[in-house]
Parts: structure tokens; C-alpha cells; sequence
């Protein structure tokens, strides 16, 4: 048996999902003001004049709307993907398969598929709430909560605009999947194995903050495309190409626009996911 699996007790199919949405309670301004940012067109906005500017206007609690989008979102695109990826890995290792770093980016790369897809809908809620705080009030969507803007998208725009910016938002979570779990196994694998390390909570705040930095430059591109797809008005873009065109006018770091604000948000998003999955694993994990 290998360092890697010493610290031995499994994780439910769920717990990932769960970790996820505990840090989403935390991380979500950071995430809102990412989407703010994403989606217009000055250069010269930063993170610090968007806060201080939707503080004044509509107070902090502001900086929560779309928490209940956010939580759907972890509930079901993080759920799907570490469920994937965790069943699969725990499968391998009870029939003795010790999967190398190869093995676990494929593991990832299809449960990130599979949770970006099936995370669109409530991804696509989350982004249209968070943008309402920089409209006039005349122009918000004005959606109550997560049901209420997916009821409300079905609605009035049909079943089809729910998976708008599918692609890109599936394409990112590949890469998001791979720059999180694999890496963050990974890492964590090669720690242990140094020998200067043990299974504890600062090497499981190393290795996340490694992987959380990882999957932001992996995925910020595609970041940056989803979010302005999801949030466009029906018919604004003829297609994807026709969105990255539009992207690429502010050059080329316009597809790493929101870049501080992500790794803000994902960095602590990355560390908070993966200690509170660590101490659910630890406190109500399967013994194997």
C-alpha cells in the first residue's frame, strides 16, 4: 500500500459536491466580482473599484447575489465530477490498481465533462444573478432565486438557452477538473512520498493551493468565453467563433481578463474544497 492511500478512509460519492458548497458560501464575492469584470469591455476596471462601486450602490449583501445559483451550481456540477473521478479512482484502488498521474487526468478530464454539462443550467443562473448588481434596475433580470431564474429561462427563452455557453463551460470544466483533482492528487502523492510531509492539514493546504493556481491559468480562456456567452442577450453573438472575435479586440490578455479576481476566488475556493473534503473523509468517510 502507498503513502497515497494511508490516510485511508474513502470518500462517499457526494462529499466533493458538499466540500464544494461549503466553500462556495465563502468564496462567492470573489466569484461575483470575477463574472462583474468578465463581462464588460474597459480595461481599465479592477477588482477593488467594482467592490467599492456595488457596495455603494446596493450595500455588502449585494456582493451575495446568485448564492443560491452558486450553491446549485457545486451541488450539481461538483457533485457529478468528484463523484465521478472519486468512485473511479476508489474502484481502481480496492482492485489493486495503483493509477498513475496519466490515469487520473483521463479520470478528470471525463468527470469534468460530465459535471460541466450537467452544471450548465444553474452555472448560467448564477452568472445572469451575479451580473444584475452592475444594471440599472430597469435592466435586471431580476430572477428571486436559482428555481426561479431556471423556471423563468425555460420559460421565456425555451429548454435550449438553459445550455447556452455548453461548450465552453463543458471545455472549462475538463480543464478545471484536471487542474483540481488530478494535480491536487498529484502533488499531494509527491509530497508524502518526499518524506517531508505527513497526511495533515498543511499539506493539504500546499497541494490545493498548487492545484487551485494550476487550474486557473488552465482555464481562464474558456472561463472568460463562457461567462460573456451565458450572460449575452439572445441573438448578441451569431456563435462562438463570433464570441471570440469580439473577446480577442482587447488583445490577447482579454481571454485572461478577471485573471487576479479568478485566482482570488478559485485559490480559496481550491483549499476550502479539498480541507473540508479532507475532514469529511476523515470524520465520515468509508473504512476500507
Amino acid at each position: 500500500m502507498t503513502l497515497e492511500f494511508k490516510s485511508a478512509r474513502k470518500s462517499r460519492w457526494y462529499f466533493g459536491g458538499l466540500a464544494s458548497a461549503g466553500a462556495a458560501c465563502v468564496t462567492h464575492p470573489l466569484d461575483l466580482l470575477k463574472v462583474t469584470i468578465q463581462t464588460q469591455q474597459d480595461k481599465s476596471i479592477t477588482m477593488l473599484g467594482v467592490a467599492t462601486n456595488i457596495v455603494k450602490r446596493e450595500g455588502v449583501r449585494a456582493l451575495y447575489n446568485g448564492i443560491s445559483a452558486s450553491l446549485m451550481r457545486q451541488l450539481t456540477y461538483s457533485t457529478t465530477r468528484f463523484g465521478i473521478y472519486e468512485v473511479t479512482k476508489q474502484t481502481l484502488e480496492v482492485a489493486g490498481v495503483d493509477s498513475g498521474f496519466g490515469t487520473k487526468v483521463l479520470m478528470a478530464g471525463v468527470a469534468g465533462a460530465a459535471g460541466g454539462l450537467v452544471g450548465t443550467p444553474a452555472d448560467m443562473v448564477n452568472v445572469r444573478m451575479q451580473n444584475d448588481v452592475k444594471l440599472p434596475p430597469e435592466k435586471r433580470r431580476n430572477y428571486m432565486n436559482a428555481f426561479d431564474g431556471l423556471f423563468k429561462v425555460y420559460k421565456e427563452e425555451g429548454a435550449k438557452r438553459l445550455f447556452s455557453g455548453a461548450g465552453a463551460a463543458t471545455s472549462r470544466a475538463i480543464f478545471m477538473t484536471i487542474g483540481q483533482l488530478s494535480f491536487y492528487d498529484q502533488i499531494k502523492k509527491n509530497l508524502l512520498t518526499s518524506g517531508l510531509f505527513k497526511d495533515n492539514l498543511f499539506t493539504h493546504f500546499v497541494s490545493s493551493l498548487s492545484a487551485g493556481a494550476i487550474a486557473t491559468t488552465l482555464t481562464q480562456p474558456l472561463d472568460v468565453l463562457k461567462t460573456r456567452a451565458m450572460n449575452a442577450k439572445p441573438g448578441e453573438f451569431s456563435g462562438m467563433w463570433d464570441l471570440i472575435v469580439y473577446t480577442a479586440k482587447l488583445g490577447p490578455m482579454g481571454f485572461f481578463k478577471g485573471y487576479i479576481p479568478a485566482f482570488l476566488r478559485l485559490g480559496p475556493h481550491t483549499i476550502l474544497t479539498f480541507v473540508f473534503l479532507e475532514q469529511l473523509r476523515l470524520n465520515f468517510g468509508i473504512d476500507v
